[in-house]
């Protein structure tokens, strides 16, 4: 007998078209941004059999990136989310065992430790911490983990505050600085304090600090084999504050509090690895050359900070991330080349091999290299795997089977948009004949033989590269009718230490060049209408912006997006004001004002006829609101097109809430578009 429910369940398939899940492709929009799902953090456990990962998406309700952690197996299936809460999580380590998950999430008091026992399913707060846990690390018998978390100190006072009378609403009271870095993009005033690492029991209990003084003892601890020593990179030097770029490796006996120093050299020594018997140390570092690019080089040591020696090999790459292999003779590690991120192998003896590319798809707003990986102790890894059509997915590879994606976030949203093909595009320097790479986007409905607009988008750093990713900012320019053209001129990453050091005590330099061949050669293939050329960028790529229209009048429109205008300004009023001299320009601002100004576009504001808008972030510390404003205002004074665009609340990185991306797309295209 035929039961009512089904009976209703074949009607409703009759009326139901065929090709229900098949649909006219429309281009991406910019109210898709709110859409898109990339995979981050991915974590494979012990065993190789399964990988928690943080789920990224954009919450259109509170205009805000969002992180949960889902599970999910080795053949893609068993997807799950891990918690039953609706809050922020991050930083999942599997334990030793793989029975447990530590974790970090965010509660009404704050960041916290949690454990998510996994066989259970069940998950516990393990903390009431003061401030937020970074950096957590298990002991290898799985009973604590290791952190380190920021110990807040009273602000300095020079004098004492008035006792105000009961009721009364008078300022705030003075706030005193006396530190060298003393405020961070993003975030703004740093409370006064230093970094210390912590031990906490795995079930639960106090967090015991077992560092002391004023210094920050680094990021993420790392356990010795026996469980009696942590391993740290850190800056323990009496005159640290100003000898910033160094770093050691050190090793503390956490029953004694003794710290001893591993390394010790003019440079950065950082990112301590133990290996699988417990007898070596892997890190990363350099020799200080005071140069603009430096890349790291890969070391190993006895955990005594005996033998130590480089890995030597001629892969001229900036290896990041290393992991030992599991019978301790080699390191994987990943690297950016000529924009694509890789993963691969380096053994002792400095033999390299490339395990599997297309890592990356993370940096979902303009196309930068940024992913990350784990491996299981049988060597398969899980990573992010990129696309130029869709941001992270969640990508596997082992011994046995070629990489793969076993999930993909984005199935239910980008198939049925008909995004810009992207393209790889190479052409010669005029200035050094050298070989220039980039890439362009063509409109989703591009006609072969019909001459389009450009939009040349300047990449940010410039110590920095763009790639073959997925990007939500170039896809919308794409979408509007235009050919996207991104570069990656000299001083990109990717492409070894001398390319990256052309900029070396020049930038902008011929890197302003390079841009120029890559629009020419653009323009001789017939693809783009050489009257109808745009040109954006922001932070390094907004700088190269007001230097192309302060050199040469060919752009129809311009859209410059956060730029320094002017190196002396720059140099001493942003967050990381000491930075610069020597590695970017010889000398203090105030010792070589000539080369300072040299380079900076302000001094070529006054050939500038191109119209062009100025956009910036209201709470940028990394290139002040005052320097995008020299341009408006100088443009301003010389009667010439201009607009001023602020984004309120917006840090350094602009396109940080999802509402912001949009914004700042849609008014560089509203301003190109005055010009068509």
């Amino acid at each position: 007998m035929n039961h009512p429910i089904v009976k209703l369940a074949i009607l409703i398939a009759a009326l139901i078209p065929f090709n229900l899940f098949s649909q006219p492709e429309t281009v991406f929009s910019n109210m898709d941004v709110f859409e898109l799902e990339w995979v981050e953090n991915p974590q494979i456990s012990p065993d190789g059999d399964w990988i928690v990962y943080q789920r990224r998406s954009m919450d259109i309700m509170k205009d805000r990136r969002q992180s949960r952690l889902w599970l999910i197996d080795k053949n893609g299936n068993n997807h799950l989310k891990l918690t039953s809460r609706e809050v922020n999580e991050s930083s999942a380590q599997w334990s030793p065992d793989g029975s447990r998950i530590a974790f970090i999430s965010a509660t009404e008091d704050g960041a916290e430790i949690f454990l998510y026992w996994v066989t259970k399913n069940k998950v516990a707060r393990l903390t009431q911490l003061e401030r937020s846990p970074s950096g957590l690390s298990w002991s290898p018998d799985g009973t604590h983990l290791a952190f380190s978390m920021h110990v807040p100190q009273s602000r300095p006072s020079l004098v004492s505050s008035l006792a105000k009378p009961k009721g009364a609403e008078w300022a705030s009271p003075a706030k005193v600085t006396i530190r060298l870095k003393h405020e961070r993009d993003g975030s703004g005033y740093m409370e006064p304090g230093y970094r210390h690492l912590f031990i906490l029991p795995a079930d639960g209990g106090t967090a015991r600090q077992v560092t002391r003084g004023d210094f920050n003892h680094g990021t993420r601890p790392v356990w010795s084999k026996d469980g009696k020593t942590l391993f740290f990179s850190s800056n323990l030097n009496e005159d640290w504050e100003y000898d910033y770029r160094n770093a050691e490796i050190y090793s503390l006996e956490i029953a004694t509090g003794k710290i001893n120093q591993l390394t010790d050299r003019k440079g950065p020594d950082r990112s301590p690895v133990v290996s699988p018997d417990g007898s070596k140390i892997a890190y990363l570092g350099y020799d200080d050359k005071v140069q603009t690019y430096q890349i790291n080089k890969i070391y190993v040591m006895n955990t005594d900070g005996s033998g130590n020696h480089e890995i030597v090999n001629n892969m001229d790459r900036n290896p990041s991330d290393i992991v030992w292999d599991e019978d301790g003779k080699g390191l994987y590690f990943q690297a950016e080349d000529q924009g694509e991120g890789k993963i691969a192998h380096i053994s002792l003896t400095g033999s390299v091999r490339v395990v599997t590319t297309g890592l990356g798809g993370t940096s979902v707003a303009r196309p930068y290299y940024a992913g990350s990986f784990s491996v299981a102790r049988n060597g398969t890894i899980a990573y992010t795997k990129s696309s130029p059509y869709h941001p992270a997915a969640l990508g596997m590879v082992s011994r046995n089977s070629p990489a793969r994606v076993i999930k993909e976030l984005n199935e239910d949203l980008l198939p049925f948009r008909k995004l810009g093909t992207v393209e790889e595009v190479i052409f010669n320097a005029s200035v050094d004949k050298r070989e220039i790479q980039g890439w362009i986007i063509k409109p989703p409905h591009f006609e072969p033989g019909k001459k389009y607009p450009l939009i040349v988008e300047n990449h940010g750093g410039p110590i920095a590269g763009y790639g073959n990713y997925f990007s939500p900012e170039l896809q919308l320019m794409a979408s509007a009718g235009y050919v996207v053209f991104y570069p990656n001129p000299r001083g990109s990453t990717g492409y070894g230490e001398k390319f990256g050091n052309l900029l070396y005590h020049d930038y902008p330099g011929n890197d302003y060049q390079d841009i120029m061949d890559g629009v020419d050669a653009l323009i001789e293939e017939g693809l783009v209408d050489e009257s109808r050329l745009y040109v954006t960028g922001g932070s390094a790529g907004g700088t190269m912006s007001a230097w192309i229209i302060g050199k040469n009048n060919r752009f129809k429109a311009a859209v410059v997006v956060k730029p320094v205008m002017n190196w002396f300004s720059k140099t001493l009023t942003a967050d990381n004001y000491f930075n610069y001299a020597h590695y970017r320009y010889p000398g203090q601002p105030w010792e070589n004002m000539e080369t300072y100004m040299k380079y900076s576009p302000i001094t070529l504001v006054g050939n500038v006829e191109t119209p062009t808008m100025v956009m910036v972030g209201s709470d940028d510390l990394r290139t002040p609101l005052s320097e995008g404003i020299q341009l408006y205002h100088a443009l301003k004074i010389r009667k010439k097109e201009t607009m001023l665009v602020e984004i309120p609340g917006a840090s350094h990185f602009i396109s940080n809430r999802p509402s912001q991306m949009i914004t700042k797309i849609d008014h560089i295209l509203a301003w190109f578009g005055r010009y068509e």
